[in-house]
């Protein structure tokens, strides 16, 4: 009998095998062991995202970008920007199916790229990626920290506004707090997620109930539909059909987190079929549930939109909130709205710890050795590179003691290198990888390159879409966009980097299970190849030969 004291680093192995095998076979398959605790079942994995979301935060949060458009901007921008959005959710589910790993964005464009760019562009991939979820994370509590401010500044009622030292500092109280939640709060956090759902569909429902029998209430008259899904405002100089453009920036920011879905892969049970389905319902359900809360928001809120945009709360949601249901409402349902962002935050850094852990783990990023530890004793979370993204984002909320400018560019950091980390294994697999590909349990069957296809233009758009100043053409240095400046520097810095340094020791996703080990699943992802061994499964799409 073998008496050998069990590898501490395979309990979280040991427990997700003993739930289903299959998602740790169809790791292996891909090179990797069993780290992580799997225990989000698939509503859980879509509470992840839906968490994120945040919609009604989230919504209140870039009014700014939808609002000088008008409610057309408004409740139209979404409703195009989302359908479009869906498509790209569902190109990512279907290798997210197939290939259902925590590092799957940059794992899936080394896996689809031609020999020569696999290592550059999953080097690239994997920093954009890592980069735009950190940005993700400042500009989330930064905006919290404007939330509760706001709360403030309708509790004195005296016009007060928070300068941005004060701003700087509750920002950073938000993102140490959210550090040590999201490192003691591991065994807990599938359950958090679940309550995420529930708090996030309570919000909505109110304030699709609140809004407008407040104004009512209040001797108000709601705005006509004519106002709601046909009145068009410019407030920027740019021409009217591009300011409408510009307002779906909105959507953009709001429905740019589906792809947490995937960086939760190691951690879900039966991923391949939990991982899409958690992407394509979040993404399905923010179209669905937003367009509704916006053509609200435009039905109750002052039909002057400027008085909106240029509220002394700091936010032009809490105007709404306030206009509708007065001092005592607008406190309420901003100290809510405060709970639900303090929440995305939350997950978001669950989200983007686990993105980070992988490309540790693949020795892409400085000092992986020790990034990559799984903790023990904290329920295996990766506490580490939590604690690493708490300090960049320490230092990336610098920029917001600069000006309104500079704090735009966390949002933007967050959509552009998002947008290309999404797209470019998409476009990899088209134009390298389409032989590769073998589906997984979800599969869009034979409308999946059609729909990857305008996946990758919408995203290319989106990205270009994200560089235009807001105000309009020939803007001054506090209104200018900065997008291509932070979002250039981490792309050319990334690529500078690698091919100084990284190529010679960045091959790629590293092997961390057993080439001996039991491998067979039922899911199977390389493509067939004459004379080759079952099971082993090298990083450039082809099998080992005997």
């Amino acid at each position: 009998m073998d008496t050998k004291a069990p590898d501490p680093e395979s309990v979280a192995s040991t427990d997700a095998s003993s739930t289903n095998p299959a998602d740790v076979q169809l790791l292996a398959r891909m090179g990797y062991k069993q780290e992580l605790r799997r225990h989000y079942s698939t509503p859980q994995v879509f509470a992840v995202a839906f968490s994120i979301m945040g919609l009604v935060p989230s919504i209140a949060s870039t009014l700014s970008f939808s609002l000088p458009a008008g409610p057309v901007g408004m409740v139209w921008g979404w409703f195009t920007a989302s359908s479009f959005i869906f498509l790209v959710g569902l190109a990512m589910a279907d290798l997210a199916s197939a290939m259902p790993t925590a590092g799957g964005l940059y794992f899936w464009t080394h896996y689809f790229a031609g020999t020569k760019w696999k290592n550059p562009l999953s080097f690239l991939i994997g920093y954009s990626n890592t980069l735009g979820l950190i940005g993700g994370m400042c500009s989330v509590d930064y905006t919290l920290a404007l939330m509760i401010l706001s709360c403030v500044s309708i509790a004195r009622g005296d016009g007060w506004s928070a300068s941005r030292g004060v701003i700087y500092a509750v920002y950073i109280g938000l993102i140490l707090l959210h550090g040590i939640c999201a490192s003691l709060g591991g065994r807990i956090m599938p359950k958090i997620q679940t309550c995420c759902i529930y708090i996030n569909i309570a919000l909505v429902i109110a304030t699709v109930i609140a809004l407008p029998v407040g104004k009512v209430t209040r001797g108000g008259s709601l705005n006509s539909g004519e106002f709601v899904y046909r009145h068009i405002d410019n407030e920027t100089t740019w021409p009217t059909g591009w300011g409408f453009m510009l307002a779906w920036l909105a959507p953009i920011w709001s429905i740019a987190s589906f792809d947490s879905c995937v960086h939760m892969s190691e951690e879900a049970l039966h991923a391949a079929k939990a991982v899409p389905l958690g992407i394509i319902c979040s993404a399905g359900s923010a179209f669905v549930l937003g367009f509704l809360v916006l053509s609200i928001i435009a039905a109750s809120m002052n039909p002057d939109v400027t008085a909106t945009l240029t509220t002394d709360f700091g936010q032009p949601m809490a105007q709404i909130y306030y206009d509708a249901l007065g001092k005592d409402g607008a406190l309420v349902f901003m100290a809510i709205l405060c709970l639900t962002q303090f929440l995305i935050g939350l997950s978001l850094i669950v989200a983007a710890s686990r993105q980070a852990w992988a490309f540790s783990r693949d020795g892409a990023l400085p000092f992986s050795g020790f990034f990559r530890h799984i903790s023990n004793r904290i329920k295996y979370q990766p506490v580490r590179i939590i604690f690493g993204l708490v300090v960049a984002c320490l230092v990336l909320g610098l920029l917001c003691l600069i000006n309104s400018a500079a704090t735009n560019a966390l949002f933007s950091l967050f959509i552009a290198s998002n947008y290309v980390s999404w797209g470019t294994p998409i476009l990899c697999r088209l134009v390298w990888g389409q032989d590769r590909f073998r589906p997984g349990e979800f599969y869009t069957g034979r409308f999946s390159k059609p729909i990857a296809g305008v996946a990758v233009v919408y995203l290319l758009f989106g990205v270009v879409l994200s560089m235009f100043p807001a105000e309009g053409p020939n803007p001054s240095a506090s209104d200018m966009n900065y997008t291509i400046v932070i979002n250039g520097f981490v792309w050319a810095g990334c690529m500078i980097y690698y091919f100084l340094f990284a190529r010679h020791w960045y091959t790629g996703p590293q092997m961390t299970v057993d080439e001996n080990a039991s491998t067979s699943s039922d899911n199977t992802i390389v493509a067939p190849m004459a004379s080759v061994s079952e099971g082993n499964v090298p990083r450039d799409g082809s099998r080992k030969e005997d």
